[in-house]
C-alpha cells in the first residue's frame, strides 16, 4: 500500500523513533529479567532478532493466505517454530548461557514485540519491508538491553564482559544486579529518553 512506510523508514524507525523498549514499552519481561549481565542481554537480543526476522519474512510471504480469525494462531505457530530452533541451538553451542537464560528463551514465543511486528508489518507488507522492520526493531531491542545491562553490570560488579573497569576500591552496588536494580535502571533510562524527546519536541515548536 502506498501510504505504508518503506523498508528504509521501517528500519530507521525501529532503532530509535519506535524503539520497542523505550518508546513502545514492549518486551519488558526479558528486558528486566536478563539484563544483570551484558553477555546475557546480547544473547537474548540475538535470539529475539533471529526469531523476529524469520517470523516476519515467513508471515509476509504467506500474508495473502492469512485468514483474519486464524492469523494470531498462525503467528504463534510460526514464532514457536523458530523459538524452538533458537533454543536448541543455544543448548547445543552455548549450553551455560542457555541454562543462565532459563525459561526466558521459550518465552520469546509470547514476546509482544514479535507478535506486534507480525500484525503491523509482516501481514501487510512485502518480505523486504518485513525483513528491514525486523532488523531495525531487533537493533532497537538490542540497544535497549545493552544499555540497561552495561549500567547494571558495571555498577553492580565493576566489570564488563569479565574485564574490570572500575577501581578495586569502588564498592560494588549489589542491588544493581538484583531485580530492584533492573527497575531502577530502566526507570532512569526511560525518564532520560522521555526528557530528551520532550526537549526536541519543544525546540521544534519554538
Amino acid at each position: 500500500m502506498a501510504d505504508q512506510p518503506t523498508a528504509t523508514e521501517r528500519f530507521i524507525q525501529g532503532i530509535l523513533p519506535e524503539n520497542p523498549v523505550y518508546r513502545q514499552l514492549l518486551g519488558l519481561c526479558p528486558t528486566l529479567a536478563v539484563t544483570n549481565s551484558l553477555m546475557a542481554a546480547v544473547t537474548m537480543a540475538g535470539a529475539v532478532g533471529f526469531v523476529l526476522l524469520c517470523a516476519n519474512v515467513i508471515i509476509s510471504l504467506i500474508r495473502n493466505l492469512l485468514k483474519p480469525h486464524l492469523r494470531i494462531v498462525v503467528f504463534t505457530l510460526t514464532i514457536a517454530t523458530f523459538v524452538t530452533i533458537a533454543d536448541r541451538l543455544l543448548a547445543a553451542y552455548l549450553y551455560q548461557m542457555s541454562k543462565t537464560l532459563g525459561p526466558y528463551i521459550p518465552l520469546i514465543i509470547v514476546n509482544c514485540i514479535i507478535i506486534c511486528r507480525c500484525e503491523v508489518v509482516a501481514s501487510k507488507q512485502n518480505p523486504l519491508v518485513a525483513a528491514a522492520d525486523a532488523i531495525g526493531q531487533s537493533m532497537g531491542f538490542g540497544l535497549a538491553l545493552a544499555s540497561i545491562a552495561a549500567i547494571r553490570e558495571i555498577l553492580g560488579t565493576g566489570c564488563l564482559f569479565g574485564l574490570r573497569l572500575l577501581p578495586a576500591v569502588w564498592p560494588d552496588w549489589v542491588i544493581m544486579v538484583l531485580p530492584p536494580g533492573a527497575f531502577l535502571t530502566f526507570g532512569l533510562l526511560l525518564g532520560t529518553v522521555n526528557w530528551i524527546t520532550a526537549r526536541k519536541d519543544g525546540k521544534k515548536l519554538a
